[in-house]
């Protein structure tokens, strides 16, 4: 193993050295048993075909380019990092960081349905983090909505020709917040409120959810901003077969 190889593991390790300091919290996704099983049914099966497009994306993004499966595999170890840390909200539900917008910048948001669907998984079985039967509702909040709302917020700004940077924070930032807001409606529609209906439950969690929230997301867009950083630092190369600052060189 080389400096530079040496140097890019550092850099993958630093977000969970610091933030395995943080206490543990006793909380999770959307857990096991808490939706009903037509819900559950429905948010499962609404997520197979963005699943079945990132397995197709993935599995062409190796055969174009094996250098590819490491930034594959940072993101997703980044995503199970940050997203596995939980600060209680409400019952049933949690406020977290999300990680999805590191991923969805560098590789599009189809490739992180399956990095996310992945670290649901092992969270839900290993962590106690979620749960099975609400996996579907728990992939599509966390690694369809959001990582789809976080690539268009980023391609926004590039046409903007907003600040990189800040383009990156913004994305992750806003990718993390509708995630929650996506939660928030898949609970509002499961427990709907007997005079506002679905729609009041749901604003009734968003309200619960936000202070909490907002603050992380702050902490998710710098997190994502310094990721970057080191990766156009160290890892260079693998960014430009990705073609992340390909329209910046040119």
């Amino acid at each position: 193993m080389n400096q530079k190889e040496r140097r890019l593991i550092y850099i993958a390790a630093l977000p969970a050295a610091l933030l395995g300091i943080v206490p543990k919290a006793h909380a999770m996704h959307i857990m096991e048993g808490y939706l009903p099983a037509g819900d559950c049914i429905a948010w499962g099966v609404l997520c197979i075909p963005f699943l079945l497009a990132g397995f197709l994306t993935i599995r062409r993004r190796l055969q174009e380019d094996g250098r590819s499966i490491t930034l594959l595999a940072m993101s997703g170890a980044f995503i199970f990092v940050i997203s596995s840390l939980k600060i209680p909200s409400v019952t049933g539900s949690c406020s977290h960081m999300t990680g999805t917008g590191l991923g969805a910048i560098l590789l599009g948001p189809l490739s992180v349905s399956i990095l996310g669907m992945i670290v649901l998984i092992f969270q839900a079985i290993l962590l106690a983090h979620g749960g099975l039967t609400s996996l579907g509702a728990n992939i599509f909040s966390m690694a369809v909505a959001g990582p789809v709302f976080a690539w268009l917020v980023y391609g926004l700004c590039k046409k903007c020709r907003m600040n990189k940077r800040f383009a990156i924070f913004l994305a992750a930032a806003l990718g993390d917040l509708l995630t929650y807001c996506v939660t928030s409606v898949q609970l509002g529609l499961a427990f709907p409120s007997q005079e506002g209906g679905a729609a009041l439950s749901a604003l009734k969690f968003l309200g619960v959810f936000a202070p909490a929230q907002l603050p992380l997301a702050v902490v998710e867009g710098i997190l994502t901003v310094l990721m970057v950083i080191g990766l156009e630092t160290y890892a260079r190369p693998e960014l430009n077969a990705l073609g992340y600052g390909k329209e910046e060189q040119s």
